[in-house]
């Protein structure tokens, strides 16, 4: 087996995930960039005045869209870059460097501005609803959770891992529902230290990831190279 290995990595190639390996790959990635847990305190002050109920709602809203938009981008992405002319190779060194800034912002405790500006954070500030935009898209479902997805589906290598990333994506979002109605009432469970110190090693482990889909993208690109 070592000498399998050793043989696919000196020829350039890289060796397929198993089930479970993809999984958690596609699960900590997913979760670490779209980060519902530095999402709560936006969600909070953008809904100063909203019952309990209606911010539950949005929350649920907000996860289903963020959920389909993932699913779209996922599975239509080499259709599109297909159209227009762009290789996944290009792409996936360019979400590594978008998921890299990100881990950087992740690990000095704050939001990257990748993840929401301030310009959309007082938007949503004066919005009645703020469901589908800003909470959805960008806050939880931006740049560099879309260049995940697509990242992630690209590494599928069959049939099981591409159903695996539609549930890994409907579970992630699923538990960003849970955390923004647990926080509906208020978040004072959301302690700021927890929160700097979970932020911190969510993006040491986003630079991680990012650095490694970088790494794979030079592996590919050395070999396509003539």
């Amino acid at each position: 087996m070592f000498d399998m290995m050793l043989l696919a990595e000196t020829a350039g190639q890289q060796l397929p995930l198993g089930l479970f390996e993809y999984v958690f790959l596609a699960v900590s990635s997913l979760f670490v960039i779209i980060d519902p847990i530095s999402a709560v305190p936006t969600f909070l002050a953008m809904t100063p005045s909203d019952t309990p109920q209606a911010r539950i709602r949005m929350a649920r809203l907000a996860s289903v869209v963020a959920a389909g938009v993932l699913l779209s981008f996922a599975y239509a992405g080499k259709w599109i870059f297909s159209l227009l002319g762009i290789t996944i190779t290009a792409f996936q060194m360019a979400g590594s460097v978008v998921m890299l800034l990100v881990a950087l912002d992740m690990l000095r405790a704050r939001r990257s501005p990748v993840q929401e500006t301030r310009e959309e954070k007082n938007a949503g500030m004066a919005k009645e609803d703020i469901a589908i935009t800003p909470l959805a898209v960008p806050i939880l479902v931006g740049p560099g959770a879309i260049s995940t997805a697509i990242l992630l589906h690209n590494k599928a290598s069959n049939f099981q891992q591409h159903v695996a990333l539609l549930f890994c994506i409907i579970a992630v979002c699923g538990v960003s529902y849970l955390l923004l109605a647990l926080s509906a009432r208020g978040a004072k469970w959301l302690n700021p230290i927890f929160l700097r110190l979970a932020e911190r090693l969510m993006g040491l482990l986003l630079a991680a990831i990012a650095m490694q889909f970088l790494i794979n993208a030079l592996k590919d690109l050395k070999v396509v190279s003539p």
